[in-house]
């Protein structure tokens, strides 16, 4: 037996990638595999992406995570082309107005800054210990200050990639799947095939063998990457890997989205996604140098399609933007994810796995998340594919099962009653188990750490804390020893002093986006 294994198909080393797909997802993980992976030396690997020439891009997926500045990094782009060809901008956290009860004070930060010396001082305990005449966010972290007076995360001296706060991106998504193809193809060796994909080439054992293309026929492959978007075509179409619908715990199915010009070119640019509740459901609200990216998400169960775009056009006429003829652009999803992401030797990526909505920003992190560890864990043969594919089922169903606990968390803190949307999410028959015994637990204390037990999780305790405390969660928690209390409340000093410093010392948003399109940005160091 032992023998069979050694020669025969499951022994077949793994040489030639196939990603089927292009846009955000199909390009970076063609670029994250051939940067690790591609090339001519021994033990490369042939990256081909398969791209149909009538299937756009979904467009939306605007907002990143502080991850994608490591990824792009490592895949060796520069963050000034980014800058430059993406219209990008710099994203320091996200703002919540109206999540709690409603009204203009209504507001909140999710920054993507630590609180100062998290996981030495016990900032959070001290804050919930004192007056908390400041919010929680403000207290603990200057960024969410940085944010109001419209202020960058770095200096015009700052190397691409580095940065005095922490911050991810916005950017135009169709534009960034150009850069990606662009670099990919000409910097990493990623073989490019403009065709149409009509069906699948199996082997007798039931893996794919090739992908069939009208135009350039067969394209083989040993491991195939399903990056076609909620069609699934090889995962979900070929393979019939069923879905698991979160509907029942995360009622969004659809979202209204329009592109809307700057009343001017000097228009104040914000640095966080805004993300503001309404009875019918919430917009996004994703600015970028020349336009901004608005969207409102909804539950068609709750609301019907003319009700929803009453409300996203009420939202518009009351911002500062040049309004014109415009048709939004429906989007429905099934909020959920796939019952297994690798089978066989077929591995989705993207929206081919899964999609639960936009709060969060977590469709591009997943993607960055799921190429890294193919990256990481490349089978060397067949046989270690099975071995592979089940410790990544394993690794994204608790991913998913994570990001859909920390998206409902800001429902479930909810007090609004203005409508059943509202009211339905704080039901407890749609509350995940685990998200209620947190709560009974963060009832005492605050979150910890030693609440999640992966060595990369996918929000930090952090994340729940500014969430928690944004939303008014009042626990009752146990006083601190006085020399604790003492150590915490000096760092909360700092943040008033380092807060101070940042305002009068970064420069404008507009104005670091501006200076780096005319004049570039000093390098980044070498990883």
């Amino acid at each position: 037996m032992n023998s069979e294994m050694n020669s025969g198909p499951m022994a077949a080393p793994v040489r030639r990638i196939v990603v089927l797909g292009g846009g955000s997802a199909g390009w970076l993980t063609a670029a994250t595999l051939a940067a690790e992976w591609g090339g001519d030396g021994l033990g490369a690997l042939q990256i081909t992406l398969i791209e149909s020439p009538d299937v756009p891009s979904i467009g939306v997926g605007e907002g990143t995570w502080p991850t994608m500045r490591a990824t792009l990094h490592r895949i060796g782009l520069a963050e000034v082309d980014l800058i430059r060809e993406c219209d990008a901008a710099f994203k320091q956290g996200s703002r919540f107005d109206g999540w709690q009860r409603g009204g203009e004070s209504d507001r909140y930060y999710h920054p993507f800054t630590l609180p100062h010396g998290y996981g030495d001082a016990e900032l959070a305990a001290a804050w919930l210990q004192g007056d908390q005449a400041r919010s929680f966010a403000d207290s603990v972290c200057a960024q969410p200050q940085v944010c109001d007076a419209r202020l960058a995360p770095k200096q015009t001296t700052t190397p691409g990639f580095g940065g005095v706060m922490n911050y991810g991106y916005h950017f135009d998504a169709v534009k960034l799947g150009h850069l990606l193809q662009r670099h990919a193809t000409t910097k990493l060796g990623v073989r490019h095939i403009v065709g149409h994909f009509t069906e699948v080439r199996s082997r007798e054992n039931g893996d794919i063998a090739a992908l069939a293309t009208r135009e350039h026929g067969d394209i083989e492959g040993d491991l195939f990457i399903d990056c076609t978007g909620l069609a699934s075509l090889l995962l979900g179409q070929h393979y019939g890997i069923g879905w698991r619908s979160q509907k029942d715990v995360l009622f969004n199915d659809s979202a209204l989205a329009v592109q809307v010009p700057h009343a001017s070119e000097q228009a104040p640019l914000a640095s966080a996604t805004i993300s503001t509740a309404h009875a019918e459901g919430w917009t996004w609200d994703i600015g970028l140098p020349t336009r901004r990216g608005i969207g409102l998400v909804y539950s068609s169960s709750h609301v019907d399609d003319a009700a929803a775009e009453r409300a996203l056009m009420g939202y518009l006429q009351r911002s500062d933007l040049k309004l014109g003829d415009m048709a939004p652009r429906r989007i429905r999803f099934s909020p959920g994810y796939r019952e297994q992401f690798w089978h066989r030797n077929c591995v989705a990526v993207g929206l081919a796995a899964g999609f639960i909505e936009p709060l969060e920003a977590s469709a591009l992190a997943l993607i960055e998340l799921s190429s890294a560890l193919i990256r990481d864990e490349m089978p060397a043969n067949r046989a270690d594919m099975d071995l592979v594919a089940k410790r990544f089922n394993e690794s994204f169903a608790y991913r998913w099962s994570r990001i859909i606990e920390f998206l409902k968390l800001h429902y479930v803190l909810s007090e609004r009653d203005d409508a059943d949307y509202w009211r339905d999410h704080r039901t407890a028959d749609s509350q995940p188990e685990s998200l209620r015994e947190l709560l009974q637990l963060w009832a005492h204390r605050a979150p910890s750490r030693n609440d999640f037990y992966r060595n990369e999780e996918v929000f930090p305790a952090a994340s729940y804390q500014y969430v928690l405390y944004g939303m008014k969660f009042k626990p009752a928690v146990r006083a601190l020893r006085a020399d604790r209390l003492a150590a915490a409340e000096a760092g909360l000093k700092d943040v008033t002093t380092l807060t101070k410093r940042l305002l009068g010392a970064l420069p404008r948003h507009r104005d670091l986006i501006n200076h780096i399109r005319a004049n570039g940005m000093p390098a980044a160091a070498s990883s």
